[in-house]
Order: structure tokens, then C-alpha cells, then sequence
């Protein structure tokens, strides 16, 4: 496994805590990503559980139930870190670790009840991800975590790249802002001076996103004829534990 050793600079870790999200370019060897998107072509093909499927969710687009056309449309194979060692491997590498370090501190953990999967974009029955915190359903002592996304292709505005609203990490947002699944609700003008802001995160294949779980993002379908891998994991520093009995609590944590 080639992969850089290089830190995030000041300038950069001055640019993530102003926007909520970073780029590091070509940080994953194409090798390994050639390898890590074979693998995960072929676990989507025979539906390796566990998966989510796009009926689960009932974002719009999705297929209207497993039944429906479509409704076999896989969104994400779950547990990506236990699912092989080509996955735990990049999830526990020195190049994501220096720079999580950065970012949250001495000692990093590796949450295996969030994110943790790899994100399959399909054609034809892909969803819309509307604007929403990360943070919303996570429960841990303060919100301080941050997802790393590898692009293992190029990921554009045409197969559902993500978009963020830049600087949202540090924003408190009244109740009314959000509807009843706390998504940022899109038809009060306060929401739509605020998503003129937008960014498309465009990235090449190695291109890895680092993001603050605070940060609002969504994401569009996938308009082309090519599904999207995009492995995705999510740390917090050690002093930053999930609250006992939760969803956050139920997977044991990884020390990076």
C-alpha cells in the first residue's frame, strides 16, 4: 500500500475549521483504489450483507419498496472495516491517522456504528440526499467528529457528488429551520439565501474529503451509466465517547 505521509498545513487546518471540510488530493494510491473498487463491484454484485438498500431509506428517488422496480438497488454495503482487510487497512492508515490527529487530537477512534461502509451510487435508482447534519441521530459527548470519504473514481455533479454549505459546522440552526426528520427545509427564504452558498466537493479518483459532522451537505443522483464507490468512516477523539445505551455505543470503537 503506497500512501503519503505528508500533514495537512496550517493554512489547511485554518481552511477546515473556517469551512468544515478539506480536500487532500491523490491521497490514496490509484493501485489501491483500483483494488478497493474491484472489490466493492463485486460485493455490490452478489449483495454481500450487510446492506442498505435505497427502498430503506425512501429519499426521493428511491424505489417505493424492495418490491418495487428497482427496489433491489443497493445504497451502501454496511460495516466496511469488518467486511476485509483491504477496507481496515485504509480506515487505520498512517496517512488518514497524522492527519486525524490534526483534526481531533492525540489519540483518534474509529466509530463502527456510523458511516463505516462504502457508499454504492447506482444508476437508474440512486436517490437524492437532501440537506442535512451528520450529527442529527449520533450521540457522543460533544459534536467533534469528522468523516473521511475516498473517491475511488471521479465524483461530479453528474453521478451525485457531494455538495456542503460551507462554514454550517459552526452555525446554530432554530428548530423551525428543519423539518420533522431534521433535513434544512428548502422553501423558507432564510434556507434559500443560506444554499446559494453551495459547493460542489468534485474529486478525482484518490481524492479524499475530510468533514466536520456538523457540516450541512447533501448529494444528487447518479445521472450516468457508471456507479459511484465511495468508502466513507468517521472518527472522535478519544476523550469524545458515544452515550452509553445509544445507537453510537453499539459497535465496539477501533484506536487509530
Amino acid at each position: 500500500m503506497t500512501l503519503s505521509l505528508s500533514r495537512f498545513s496550517p493554512e489547511d487546518i485554518r481552511r477546515f475549521e473556517e469551512c468544515g471540510y478539506l480536500v487532500a488530493r491523490r491521497l490514496a494510491d490509484p493501485a489501491l483504489c483500483g483494488r478497493m473498487k474491484a472489490l466493492a463491484a463485486d460485493h455490490l454484485a452478489r449483495a454481500v450483507p450487510p446492506v442498505e438498500y435505497e427502498a430503506d431509506v425512501g429519499y426521493p428517488g428511491a424505489p417505493a419498496s424492495r418490491a418495487a422496480p428497482g427496489g433491489q438497488t443497493v445504497r451502501r454495503l454496511l460495516q466496511a472495516y469488518a467486511r476485509d482487510e483491504m477496507f481496515r487497512g485504509w480506515a487505520s492508515s498512517p496517512a488518514l491517522g497524522a492527519r486525524l490527529k490534526q483534526l481531533l487530537g492525540p489519540q483518534v477512534m474509529l466509530s463502527q456504528a456510523h458511516h463505516n461502509c462504502v457508499m454504492t451510487k447506482n444508476p437508474g435508482f440512486s436517490s437524492v440526499t437532501r440537506w442535512h447534519q451528520d450529527m442529527r441521530y449520533w450521540s457522543f459527548r460533544r459534536a467533534e467528529l469528522v468523516s473521511v470519504w475516498l473517491a475511488l473514481g471521479r465524483e461530479h455533479a453528474g453521478n451525485g457528488c457531494l455538495q456542503v454549505l460551507p462554514g454550517t459546522h459552526t452555525m446554530t440552526f432554530r428548530r423551525e429551520l428543519l423539518d420533522e426528520k431534521l433535513f434544512l427545509r428548502a422553501d423558507l427564504d432564510e434556507n434559500r439565501e443560506l444554499l446559494r452558498t453551495r459547493e460542489a466537493v468534485e474529486l478525482d479518483e484518490g481524492d479524499v474529503l475530510f468533514f466536520h459532522c456538523r457540516l450541512f451537505h447533501a448529494a444528487g443522483d447518479n445521472q450516468t451509466a457508471e456507479t459511484k464507490f465511495s468508502p466513507v468512516f468517521t472518527y472522535r477523539a478519544a476523550d469524545n465517547p458515544p452515550s452509553p445505551g445509544t445507537r453510537s455505543a453499539s459497535l465496539p470503537e477501533v484506536m487509530i
